[in-house]
Order: structure tokens, then sequence, then C-alpha cells
């Protein structure tokens, strides 16, 4: 089944180099931008949204679906892959940002404690 455009779990974003991601914001079209699960359990149709305000925004036309695309779940296996290195990886850089923060304010902290002793103890 192609992407359902109309429901409510359904996004579409273009970027201004030209990119377009089309996607399921629960993460459930493991084939997206080409299909969405034929019996997807949360499809819910797309309602009137309040209090939003439309530009001229018209969703682009779905990119062609690669011969490969087979009917198996080889496709969604290989996406799921690679989605779990991207996330491995981002936790690892998150990690060392959060390590290298703690090293940097560890030093300008014991700074401020020498400066304040060399002044008559204060600080």
């Amino acid at each position: 089944m192609p992407m359902r455009q109309d429901c409510k779990f359904f996004e579409s974003r273009t970027y201004p180099n030209g990119d377009t991601v089309r996607k399921c914001d629960l993460d459930l079209a493991p084939e997206a931008p080409w299909r969405c699960p034929e019996d997807c359990q949360a499809y819910t149709r797309r309602r009137a949204d309040v209090n939003w305000s439309y530009g001229s925004l018209v969703t682009p036309k779905t990119p062609e679906e690669p011969a490969s695309l087979g009917t198996d779940d080889s496709i969604a296996a290989l996406l799921d892959e690679a989605e779990d290195v991207v996330n491995r990886a981002g936790a690892e850089i998150m990690a060392d940002l959060d390590k290298e923060e703690r090293r940097s304010s560890g030093r300008l902290s014991r700074a401020f404690r020498r400066r304040g002793k060399s002044r008559g103890g204060r600080g």
C-alpha cells in the first residue's frame, strides 16, 4: 500500500537544499517513503486541525519505487539495521560530549576555587 498521506502520522518535510523526507511519525512504515503496512493498526485519518495556518504547501510526488523493492521483509530489516547503527553512534557521541563537558566544568570550578583562596579565602 502506498504511503497514506491522509494519515495523521504521515509527515513530509522539504529542506532548503531540495531533499524531502516522507515518513511515519510513529516509525511504523519500514518501507517509507514508498509504502505503509497494509494492515497498520495506528492508521488514523487526518481530521481538521485547530488553530493551524496553512501556506501553499504541496506534498511532493512520491519517488518511484526502486526495482529492488520486493515483497519480503529484507528492505525493512536493512533499514532497521541502518537505524540501529545511527542510534548507537548518536548515543556514543552524546556520551563523549557529556564526558567533555564534565571535564571542562571541573577545570573551571577548580580555577575559580584557587583564585578565591589566593585572595584571602574569599570564594
